[in-house]
């Protein structure tokens, strides 16, 4: 039997080739009623601008029909249709290569090698909680499913701020945000040395306020490597505070390679300190500070700011990162609510909001239950990063605040727990009924039948879900364009689809021998499922319920 995983964008890819040169023509059906007769389409219209009569050859019917290839899934027929040329895929043997290495499809297609180190900084970390505002809360989110999207990757993560408010670090504790803290800001006192050479340099004489040191010319500073690009034209000059000289500490002391960074030509760690107390390290050799990219992820209003941060950072500090990106995440309007709300009103308004839910299902207040509490706090949680990660960055977002709270909502990170709990109670009946001598062992998964998955939902689920996720994972982690919302729509169709399916078969059937193997096999397509929804929660740092 064949090995190795199979991949959607490699069966893609090889039937594009096998067409000969040009653009891509086919794509992947998920919709239920096209994947009934066919997995992949190649549109008419698009084989006449490539065949011209639109007739593919005899030869070209043959290659797609024996295709082969690292990672592509094994073809059972391709036939010209109305609507094109339509393939379906072996789906027996696609289940059972899936199925029998179900790890490999929980983990990103593409694990990083000699990728950079990336330096996600996120500017509102350095607000008081009680000031944090929904957009400022969007960046941070953003920021942290990000830096786990990356890690899940391969790639190693630094994250500056590091947060010296404990307020704020229990509020990120809630949320589910892993973020560093400390407890004393880095020594600025290098840069500061650097920094008054610079104004003096500029000629900006008179006495000036208490933490002001002068002001540079911003537009000779973007002139300078190339730093015009993506720069704001309206910067004409700034001013240079100890605040500023603060937060570029922390950028510094975060940039430094460390003892798990091992690259040569990357200098050495900061002094015993830590925290870049030590002096400005040496220039690094040609090329070293092309090893990490600095990628700010903010808010709209913090943006000019920031550009100013980074032109000043360049100057001061020869370590710093050319390659740096701004991530700025859209507005957050919140319906029927004042202007001023702050995060950590939002997400008590959603607590209480998922207390009162919860308690309209049980009969009774469990608020305080102190089983029920971290309960809670997760579904709040995920309800919030749901509701702000659904939709790309960039984009605006508008909150219902009066949204329900029913974990039957399908739009909600509630629903999506809600189906990974019933996942959890499907798997602990089966090992209720293994302890009863009602169902039998799990065999391997090289011995179980998958030609008994004949149901619609079934394929849908393992071509929708467990096959498309490794590819999903490497799109998250890319840089360029941030589609930070990909992982949360995927977790909500798939808890749609699941829900679906689980209303309409009895997976864990009559403990009767002749329906042991069909129930088999549908668990271990289930155990696929659920190890995907897991790897996907974790990008979000939700952990599964159990029970809901």
């Amino acid at each position: 039997m064949a090995t190795g995983r199979l991949g959607l964008e490699e069966t893609l890819g090889a039937l594009n080739a096998a067409l000969g040169p040009g653009g891509p023509v086919w794509f992947r059906e998920t919709r239920a009623r096209h994947l009934r007769a066919r997995d992949f389409l190649a549109p008419r219209q698009a084989l006449r601008a490539r065949f011209g009569d639109g007739q593919v050859p005899e030869r070209v019917l043959r290659a797609l029909a024996d295709l082969q290839g690292p990672g592509v899934a094994p073809v059972l027929r391709c036939e010209p249709t109305p609507a094109g040329l339509a393939l379906r895929l072996q789906r027996a043997a696609v289940f059972e290569r899936v199925l029998g290495a179900v790890g490999a499809y929980a983990a990103p297609a593409r694990p990083a090698a000699g990728a950079p180190r990336v330096l996600l900084h996120c500017p509102a970390l350095r607000a008081a909680p009680r000031a944090l505002r929904l957009g400022q809360l969007r960046a941070v989110l953003v920021a942290d499913h990000l830096a786990r999207a990356l890690r899940a990757h391969g790639v190693k993560v630094r994250l500056a701020p590091a947060v010296q408010d404990p307020h704020l670090s229990a509020f990120l504790q809630q949320l589910r945000v892993d973020w560093p803290a400390a407890s004393e800001p880095a020594s600025a006192e290098a840069l500061r040395s650097r920094a008054l050479a610079e104004v003096t340099a500029a000629g900006d004489p008179g006495a000036l306020p208490a933490g002001d040191l002068g002001g540079v010319c911003l537009k000779e500073l973007a002139g300078g490597r190339g730093r015009a690009a993506g720069c704001d034209p309206t910067l004409d000059r700034g001013l240079v505070t100890e605040d500023l000289l603060a937060q570029l500490a922390d950028l510094q002391a975060a940039a430094q390679p460390g003892p798990e960074d091992p690259s040569p030509g990357l200098g050495e760690a900061p002094g015993p300190g830590g925290n870049g107390d030590s002096p400005l390290p040496q220039a690094p050799a040609p090329g070293a500070v092309d090893s990490c990219v600095a990628v700010h992820v903010l808010s709209g209003e913090e943006e000019a700011q920031q550009q100013q941060l980074d032109l000043l950072w360049r100057e001061l500090d020869e370590w710093a990162p050319l390659a740096q990106k701004h991530l700025v995440c859209g507005p957050v309007r919140a319906a029927g609510a004042p202007g001023s709300l702050t995060a950590p009103e939002y997400y008590e308004l959603r607590l209480a909001q998922v207390r009162a839910a919860s308690a309209l299902k049980h009969g009774r207040d469990l608020a305080q239950d102190p089983a029920w509490t971290e309960t809670f706090s997760i579904l709040s949680a995920a309800t919030i990063k749901f509701e702000m990660l659904s939709k790309a960055p960039q984009g605006q977002l508008l909150l219902d605040l009066a949204d329900s709270m029913s974990t039957k909502g399908p739009r909600s990170g509630t629903f999506v727990l809600y189906n990974c709990a019933r996942l959890a109670t499907l798997f602990a009946g089966y090992q209720r009924g293994l302890e009863q001598g009602l169902y039998p062992p799990f065999p391997p998964a090289s011995s179980l039948d998958f030609s008994l998955l004949r149901e619609e939902g079934e394929w849908l689920l393992l071509f929708n879900s467990v096959l498309p996720f490794p590819d999903l994972l490497s799109r998250t982690a890319a840089l360029a364009g941030a589609r930070t919302d990909m992982v949360c729509r995927f977790l909500v169709q798939l808890s749609m689809d699941f829900s679906s399916y689980y209303n309409r078969v009895h997976v864990l059937g009559e403990p009767q021998p002749h329906l042991f193997g069909q129930m088999l096999a549908r668990l271990q397509l289930l155990r696929a499922v659920q190890e995907v929804l897991h790897a996907g929660l974790a990008t979000l740092g939700l952990p599964p319920l159990s029970c809901l």
